[in-house]
């Protein structure tokens, strides 16, 4: 298994398999208008799509976006936002969520991206428990409100400074 950024050709396989993670958690209603939002993060945007592929298998991706004004987490261009993260239902339990999260916190390291943050709706209690554990701390002042009746959780991670060899600096 390796991740790679997705090719252009994977975008609506890689946007098809975010929209059934979140319908099987039961995480997003079929008709929910984010449908749409989750099918097409990284297409036409400035955010990097990475995959982690077994062969042809993609099976699970995450989104790096740098900031932009409209961003309901980031607050200024040192910051980089984690999205999507979605890792196909059969391959869950198998480590590829972590994989897709080092290899994130790698490429926003490698950007000059000093911290990560991240949103999470309150049942997405899995996830959760692998930010913290990979040391993402709550951030409940960046807590937003999609809309009633749903707050997302913010997380985020302070990124070490890189060596010029590229090496993180200790």
């Amino acid at each position: 298994m390796l991740v790679r950024n997705a090719r252009a050709e994977e975008m609506a396989r890689v946007g098809d398999l975010r929209v059934r993670t979140y319908l099987a958690q039961e995480l997003l209603e079929p008709d929910s208008p984010y449908v749409e939002t989750l099918r097409g993060l990284g297409r036409g945007d400035r955010g990097e799509v990475l995959v982690a592929a077994d062969g042809d298998d993609v099976l699970g991706t995450v989104t790096l976006r740098p900031h932009r004004d409209d961003s309901e987490v980031t607050r200024s261009c040192a910051e980089g936002e984690v999205r999507a993260l979605a890792v196909a239902p059969e391959s869950q339990g198998r480590g590829v969520g972590r994989l897709l999260l080092h290899a994130v916190r790698d490429r926003a390291a490698a950007a000059g991206m000093r911290h990560l943050v991240l949103s999470t709706q309150p049942a997405m209690v899995a996830a959760q428990r692998l930010y913290e554990s990979e040391g993402f701390g709550r951030l409940p002042e960046r807590d937003w409100t999609v809309h009633p009746g749903l707050t997302l959780m913010a997380y985020g991670l302070l990124l070490a400074p890189l060596r010029p060899s590229g090496g993180p600096v200790r």
